[in-house]
């Protein structure tokens, strides 16, 4: 049986978030500390371990069929790659970023200033969308130094917290692109891996939803039921469960977490009493 190979990053947070994605959906790999590949016990995937700017190449060309890394670099790059499922982690922003001193006056700021980047595609791309002339000075890190020793008049980078600019006396001007990391593929995996593709798109998307997701169960006056299912859809509809004291009725529902403290106050108001929320596991749609 044919094995899907999968290119993640060999070190660092990105390659931490990759694994334990894979660990969540239930695939078991090999002890592979530094080691350069490793196979699943239980799945039929392959996982290769490479620097991130290299999978997009690897992907393209076959040696790996499907690769996780971040949209800055499948942006950049520019290979015939596919991008399958945005992946909800290692989210990031790439912004220019100026001296602290500078007057920011909005984009034309940077009319005929060079600018240092490890991104010289998408920088050189956005600016020619916008009609603004710039000389790009293309170095492969410690972007945040450049202005400092003169080498550029201002910087196009990740930025996460924004610490590291202000230890070099810069600020944020402008958010460009927001990224996070993705599931790419080769454009022409034969049938058998594009199965196992699948299946593992299935898993994936299981794990996402139940950590966009939350059980919900509490109390309510069933006066109120009908309000509160409306304001608790579920997956379906919520489940409805009599108590043993009359007139009360516990009610079971999936609400998405980011909308709970929304809606905590109106679940109040109806009388909902002993509210549970619970993480998912899986949750299968």
């Amino acid at each position: 049986m044919s094995k899907l190979k999968i290119a993640i990053q060999k070190s660092g947070r990105l390659s931490e978030k990759s694994l334990e994605l894979l660990k969540e959906c239930g695939i078991k790999l090999s002890n592979g500390d530094r080691k350069l590949k490793t196979e699943a016990k239980n799945f039929p995937i392959e996982v290769l371990f490479l620097r991130d700017d290299d999978i997009p190449q690897y992907v393209e060309q076959g040696v790996a069929d499907i690769g996780i890394l971040g949209e800055n670099e499948v942006w950049e790059k520019q290979k015939d790659v596919l991008t399958v499922e945005k992946l909800g982690f290692a989210n990031c922003k790439l912004s220019l970023a100026i001296p602290r001193d500078e007057k920011y006056t909005g984009l034309t700021y940077f009319n005929n200033k060079k600018i240092a980047t490890s991104y010289p595609k998408i920088l050189q791309k956005f600016f020619d969308e916008k009609n603004i002339k710039v000389e790009i000075e293309e170095i492969g890190g410690s972007v945040e130094i450049a202005t400092g020793i003169g080498l550029a008049d201002a910087i196009f980078d990740i930025v996460s917290t924004g610490s590291t600019l202000v230890m070099n006396g810069l600020k944020e001007a402008e958010v460009i692109f927001k990224s996070e990391a993705v599931l790419i593929s080769n454009k022409n995996l034969n049938d058998e891996k594009q199965q196992i593709l699948d299946k593992l798109l299935f898993r994936i998307k299981a794990v996402r939803n139940s950590a966009e997701n939350k059980y919900i169960l509490l109390n309510a006056p069933n006066s109120s039921i009908a309000q509160i299912s409306a304001i608790l859809p579920g997956m379906k509809s919520p489940t409805v469960l009599p108590l043993a004291e009359e007139g009360w009725s516990s009610i079971h529902s999936v609400v998405k977490e980011d909308q709970f403290w929304d809606i905590i106050d109106q679940l109040q108001a109806l009388g909902a009493q002993g509210i549970l929320v619970i993480p998912i596991e899986k949750m299968v749609l």
